[in-house]
């Protein structure tokens, strides 16, 4: 479990489960998110939101997706430096999943 600042004071976090970043990259949720400026702000979190809900309606409340927008995306506490802190978690996660990848994938130098 992790968990993320969702103010810059620190007085607000949520916590984020592996599941709900599986869920991420199962949808691909951030992928083309961000305008060409880089920058998340209130409206980048709000086009998120209009993404996840057009999935719901097509994958039929799936579970998963359902939990994400609960405890995360729809959470009275995300807004956008939440939402700037999930991305760079989400980078991090997939990185980390990478590493442990490549260690199972190379084979051990017998030299």
């Amino acid at each position: 479990m992790y968990q993320i600042l969702c103010n810059m004071k620190g007085s607000r976090s949520l916590q984020v489960e592996a599941s709900h970043l599986e869920t991420i990259e199962q949808y691909s949720l951030f992928s083309e998110l961000l305008d060409s400026n880089g920058m998340v702000d209130e409206s980048v979190l709000e086009k998120l939101r209009l993404n996840v809900r057009a999935l719901l309606e097509t994958t039929n409340g799936d579970p998963q997706l359902l939990n994400l927008c609960q405890d995360v995306l729809f959470h009275p506490n995300m807004k956008a430096f939440g939402l700037h802190q999930l991305i760079l978690l989400y980078i991090d996660w997939e990185k980390e999943k990478l590493d442990t990848l490549k260690d199972q994938i190379e084979p051990e130098s017998e030299f």
